[in-house]
């Protein structure tokens, strides 16, 4: 029982781990004054009955018994016997008859003495028991409130290993936390039995600390988690309740392994799902929107090689625009492939310059039909950061998705600088206006998804040309130029598209 005093001892008034409250217990400072006042009090109480010439001894016996419980709530076991022993020789020498003397001449009052040293002593035993059993709850409660804490802290982190051995060293107060992982097994048929019984081989799968031991002989402490994981950790010892704490943490190192591997894999099915989805919506644009102008290219090429028909001149010119205009119509579908590919691989890498909003109009509009397109934009702006092929691209999809969802309607093109920016930098904006139909708000977004088709009511149109990629290649060229594209409704009716690109910094080209 005094080793496990002296054990509590050494730590209650100290935290279980670093950064804990300390835990309440019986200290070598509290049996060191238990002791005190167990050699003070019950001469003190011996010495206040007899300045009041008070001899009744069962009354004096109650304050020597209340004398050893006081003494056992602060001290424990071992100052509660100390008192009780004192106690109740003092008792026996100046309450006893024969009174001076060590002698009993009623066999009772030994009775009595030897009842009275028996429950003092087990007033002691009860006090030291309990302040044990709650120091040891304490410090289960800090254990569990650690462990409750760093599983919340896990579940907030990044996820990533260093920032749990991070959270591992600092809860133990070690200096430097290591991870190691067996190293997967070789083709048994390739491996030598030597080297199958042979021990397993390790590789570092993260650290944290300085100086991070590598391997088994330069820790000072290690915790198997399980045949694929140890923990090495270097520092100062390790209490039983740190020991306790560990085989937790390994715990953890699995959980938060498998939540990785988890996350990669939800990844990698993200990737498939997206692939997949992407493979399905060419076949079908293969199938229908580059077969559509394909046939009609046939077929006109097919009448013009008739030998038994002959066209006339305004029949001829009729069928060869109709062959230009589809091969239009075809080689603008590819390159939205071609670079919506180049998007979605990460593959895109502008070129940029200062440019004008005019000076890429021109290309840009080539093969709308005159009187659709009115230009407001004010001369003399400031010129934006762009590649100037991509801005083309952009502009024309835009002026494209807004003749072919906004028949009838004219296309307005604004540009502005003042008030706009993007990115922390001063920007100007490019507007595209249309007065049609417009796109309820819950489809915005839907709008700049590949394969996506609305018209202004917001319903798939299957039968028109395109295959949804027009607007998906424009918010990918203009996020890659540092740029924004978004749409919001036209006032009256309508949609219009907002590109904002940073404006230009260097000399103009």
């Amino acid at each position: 029982m005094a080793a496990a005093d002296a054990m509590n001892g050494a730590d209650g008034g100290k935290g279980a781990f670093p950064g804990q409250p300390a835990v309440p217990g019986i200290g070598r400072g509290r049996i060191v004054a238990g002791l005190a006042l167990a050699v003070v009090l019950p001469p003190a109480v011996e010495l206040l009955v007899t300045a009041v010439g008070y001899r009744n001894f069962a009354m004096i016996m109650l304050l020597q018994l209340a004398v050893a419980a006081a003494v056992a709530a602060v001290g424990g076991l071992w100052p509660a016997v100390v008192a009780a022993i004192l106690g109740s020789s003092l008792l026996n020498y100046f309450s006893a008859e024969p009174v001076g003397s060590f002698s009993i001449a009623d066999p009772s009052t030994l009775f009595i003495l030897v009842v009275f040293l028996a429950v003092a002593s087990g007033i002691g035993l009860a006090v030291g028991t309990a302040t044990r059993r709650a120091q040891e709850a304490a410090h289960a409660g800090a254990e569990a409130r650690a462990l409750n804490e760093l599983a919340l802290r896990i579940l907030r982190s990044d996820g990533s290993l260093e920032s749990f051995l991070d959270k591992i060293r600092s809860k133990l107060g070690m200096e430097a936390v290591t991870l190691l992982e067996a190293a997967p097994p070789e083709d048994p048929a390739s491996t030598p039995a030597t080297a199958r019984r042979a021990e397993p081989r390790w590789h570092v799968l993260a650290t944290s600390g300085p100086q991070p031991p590598v391997g088994h002989a330069a820790a000072d402490h290690a915790a198997v988690v399980d045949a694929n994981y140890t923990l090495l950790l270097r520092g100062g010892p390790l209490s039983g309740q740190h020991k306790r704490m560990l085989a937790a943490f390994g715990a953890y190192v699995v959980a938060v392994r498998e939540r990785q591997q988890l996350v990669r894999s939800r990844q990698d099915n993200i990737r498939l799902t997206e692939g997949n989805t992407m493979r399905t919506s060419i076949l079908r644009a293969v199938s229908h929107d580059l077969r559509t102008p394909l046939a009609g290219i046939k077929l006109a090429v097919s009448s013009l090689r008739q030998e038994e028909v002959s066209f006339s001149p305004e029949d001829e010119r009729e069928l060869l625009a109709t062959i230009e205009d589809y091969t239009d119509r075809l080689g603008h579908l590819v390159d939205n492939l071609l670079d919506m590919s180049r998007i979605t691989a990460d593959a895109v890498t502008p070129h940029l310059r200062g440019l004008a909003w005019e000076q890429v109009l021109p290309d840009a509009l080539r093969g709308v039909p005159e009187g659709r397109i009115r230009n407001e934009i004010a001369p003399n702006l400031p010129a934006v950061e762009a590649d100037a092929g991509m801005l083309e691209r952009v502009v024309a999809n835009l002026v494209e998705n807004a003749v072919k969802y906004a028949p009838g309607s004219d296309i307005v093109l604004r540009a502005r600088t003042a008030g706009v920016a993007v990115g922390g930098r001063p920007g100007s904006e490019l507007r595209v206006t249309d007065h049609g139909g417009g796109v309820p708000p819950s489809d915005v977004l839907a709008l700049f998804l590949p394969f996506q088709r609305f018209d202004d009511a917001g319903s798939t149109k299957d039968g028109r040309t395109g295959i949804g990629l027009g607007l998906a290649v424009a918010k990918g060229f203009t996020e890659a130029m540092g740029g924004t594209l978004t749409a919001e409704p036209t006032p009256g009716g309508g949609l219009t598209m907002v590109v904002t690109l940073p404006l230009w910094e260097g000399e103009q080209l």
